[in-house]
């Protein structure tokens, strides 16, 4: 893991979609994975250096409210290691 993780949560996907766009086009981030939390909330996560997490969750955070509603938008700086738990991506089993 970086040095930050940015998370933003959104009541409805198209509106993490348009997050999560910004926040890639915004900064120097990495889009680890996205979850979907209940009762049309999504979230999604994403790494990098603190400052350009941080910037790109403003960004994230102000284009998914132009859409819908923006529940919560979190940097937390120097995770701890077993908060990768979180971001992990989980094996998709194809369909055959």
């Amino acid at each position: 893991m970086k040095n930050a993780l940015g998370m933003i949560e959104t009541i409805g996907l198209v509106a993490l979609i348009e997050a999560v766009d910004a926040m890639t086009k915004s900064a120097d981030v990495t889009f680890l994975r996205w979850e979907t939390a209940g009762s049309g909330r999504v979230a999604a996560f994403v790494e990098g250096e603190v400052a350009a997490v941080k910037s790109a969750i403003d960004a994230g955070a102000e284009a998914a409210a132009k859409l819908g509603e923006v529940v919560a938008a979190q940097v937390v700086p120097n995770p701890h290691a077993d908060l990768s738990a979180f971001t992990a991506k989980k094996a998709v089993k194809a369909k055959v």
